[in-house]
């Protein structure tokens, strides 16, 4: 599979708007391309997300993860949060996820993050492994807590 990792371009919304969708859905969220396509135009019609993409020659977007600047209070430095990464069922184990992981990596260095932060499901084994094998260490020190608000 000859796959190259970019940034996202407006012409590429739809495709990653699929692959959004799927990933929602992974985390147990209904289907709903409707939602997923307005959330991705707005994050990058807003420039409120950095978005890299796996770009197959052969069969077009088959993964893509997302970046939020933020900053780290504690450090006082500006950091990437790392939300959401996706690769297609079909595209796995052939270093899709290691090749955005380190494109993400790159960008954020290029940009003087000095970090980057990232969640995953407790259960989601396969993704740690790949973290750890390029260097991410689990926090075991900090709890992650969040509240819904009506």
């Amino acid at each position: 599979m000859n796959i190259a990792t970019r940034e996202a371009r407006n012409t590429d919304i739809p495709a990653i708007a699929e692959l959004f969708d799927l990933y929602r859905q992974f985390y147990k969220q209904r289907p709903n391309l409707s939602l997923a396509q307005r959330f991705i135009t707005d994050r990058l019609s807003n420039g409120e997300s950095v978005i890299l993409v796996a770009d197959s020659a052969s069969s077009g977007l088959v993964g893509f993860c997302q970046l939020y600047p933020t900053f780290c209070s504690v450090e006082a430095q500006p950091i990437y949060a790392l939300y959401d990464l996706f690769v297609l069922p079909s595209a796995r184990r052939s270093g899709v996820g290691r090749m955005l992981l380190l494109a993400a990596e790159a960008k954020a260095a290029k940009e003087g993050k000095t970090r980057m932060d990232l969640t995953t499901a407790r259960t989601n084994n396969t993704a740690q492994s790949l973290y750890e094998a390029l260097g991410w260490v689990r926090d075991d020190i900090f709890f992650a807590y969040n509240r819904h608000l009506a």
